[in-house]
């Protein structure tokens, strides 16, 4: 019953201005041919103010968002890749100096990163084929094996799609990737296109805020959102050591999430958007400066990570979480947070900022893979348990840092372990460079089989969590 009167509803907003015509003619048809029919004029003004009234409420609300499915694409075994492969085919290079290929073996030790990760297979070639030919194959790759397992989970067609939006933040080649897209699915003359690059990895959480604003203002539509990163485009080749983690952690991945406004679409969603929220600290110079790409003293392109990151990432989180508090915290605690601030702020008392219990707002974490010691710092900073972590130590241990759409491999382990209930929420928080921090917030619709659940984790998830090998403490 309840269902049935929630199709009705849907069915009433979708086609309210049909209704509301109809209903006109209806009443100027009774005051025509019926002729004991003589409404007051006051009884006639006062339903059609009501009417108007209605009507503009209804068009004031902001169409809702939902995620129909979305798909993380698992690479073919031939692009396996152990850290001995990596450590292998350095050596034969040889471009490293002995104590940058120490580092870069220690590194790697200490990343996170599990025994088999992905890399593109002109990477493993000895020499690696580095040319614009091999970067396009690699992203088209990947994006086009996430969009047509999405379109298989999903049943729409390409000729559906109205929104399109692509990141990807170090390849951006003309035309550009979401042309490429729209070439290779013969998507339809007048959808709407952005191809978002430079925007580091939270881009991922940026392409779903664009979209849902594209969604709100063109009711009735689907957004394709598609999240990657070039390899190929990104490997540095130099021996300035600010500029070789990103080697050792970056690996070969992508997504593709299917957004919907259609108000019927509802039903067969897994989850809808709730909340979006940016945080941008790029106007102090060393958040700004804190993931450069530049060319090192022989000029080679590389991207350089700033020893502030961790502490730019703690601000920025800081920042982030007095805006995203007030939106999904309960009443308690955000008496406790303005019960605190007031404190420091007004009364000058020397005390730490109160960290909100975000384990009230949230059962599940998404946060960036960006590394073992980002997760660290931020499993402390939110004051999380091991099991929360553990989507997002589990995706960088198997998958390594996907970039943008690591997010979404996340929200897949959850998915794949038949975690996600219904009615539950999920954050899902990302940092980039610029230097950014976003967010995203979904509310599950329906609970997750992870039977019945295409996923990266497939034919695997019975190995995990695994427990990373713990960090060795040298001595100098």
């Amino acid at each position: 019953m309840l269902k049935q009167m929630q199709h009705v509803f849907h069915y009433l907003v979708s086609n309210r201005m049909n209704i509301l015509f109809i209903s006109f003619l209806v009443v100027a048809a009774a005051c025509v041919y019926i002729p004991d029919f003589n409404p007051h004029p006051s009884l006639i003004i006062a339903s059609c103010f009501v009417a108007s009234l209605i009507n503009h409420l209804i068009m004031k609300t902001p169409n809702k968002v939902y995620l129909v499915d979305f798909a993380c694409y698992k690479p073919n075994i031939s692009c396996l890749c152990t850290k001995e492969m990596l450590i292998d085919r350095a050596n034969r290079v040889g471009f490293l100096s002995e104590e940058n290929m120490n580092l870069v073996t220690k590194i790697l030790d200490r990343s996170g990163l599990g025994p088999l990760t992905y890399v593109p297979e002109a990477l493993l070639e000895i020499p690696p084929k580095l040319n614009l030919d091999e970067a396009r194959k690699e992203t088209d790759t990947v994006l086009f094996g996430a969009v047509d397992e999405l379109f298989e989970k999903t049943g729409v067609q390409a000729k559906d799609i109205g929104i399109l939006v692509v990141n990807c933040c170090l390849f951006n080649p003309t035309p550009s990737l979401s042309d490429s897209i729209v070439n290779h699915y013969k998507l339809r003359g007048n959808i709407l296109i952005y191809n978002l690059s430079g925007m580091g990895c939270s881009a991922g959480v940026l392409a779903v805020d664009t979209a849902k604003h594209l969604l709100q203002a063109h009711p009735n539509s689907y957004a394709l959102v598609l999240s990657t990163e070039n390899e190929i485009s990104s490997m540095y080749w130099g021996n300035n050591p600010s500029m070789l983690l990103v080697n050792c952690l970056f690996r070969m991945g992508g997504s593709a999430a299917l957004l919907s406004s259609h108000a019927s679409d509802r039903y067969r969603s897994k989850y809808q958007l709730i909340h979006t929220l940016r945080t941008h600290v790029g106007a102090d110079d060393n958040s700004y400066k804190c993931v450069f790409q530049a060319e090192d003293d022989e000029n080679k392109v590389g991207v350089s990570l700033s020893k502030d990151l961790m502490n730019v990432a703690k601000d920025a989180l800081k920042v982030h979480i007095t805006s995203l508090g007030p939106l999904v915290l309960p009443v308690s605690e955000k008496l406790k947070f303005l019960v605190n601030l007031v404190q420091r702020k007004l009364f000058k008392m020397k005390i730490e900022a109160y960290m909100p219990n975000f384990k009230l707002a949230f059962k599940h974490f998404c946060i960036h893979t960006g590394g073992r010691a980002v997760l660290d710092r931020m499993q402390k900073s939110l004051q999380l348990e091991d099991w929360h972590m553990e989507p997002s130590r589990m995706t960088l241990y198997r998958f390594g840092n996907t970039s943008s759409s690591s997010i979404w491999y996340e929200l897949a382990y959850c998915e794949a372990k038949g975690r996600i209930k219904k009615g539950e929420r999920i954050w899902q928080m990302a940092f980039g460079s610029g230097f950014k921090c976003n967010t995203a917030v979904w509310h599950a619709l329906k609970t997750i089989e992870p039977a019945s659940n295409k996923s990266p984790w497939r034919d695997e998830i019975h190995n995990f969590p695994v427990k990373p090998a713990p960090l060795v403490q040298t001595t100098k």
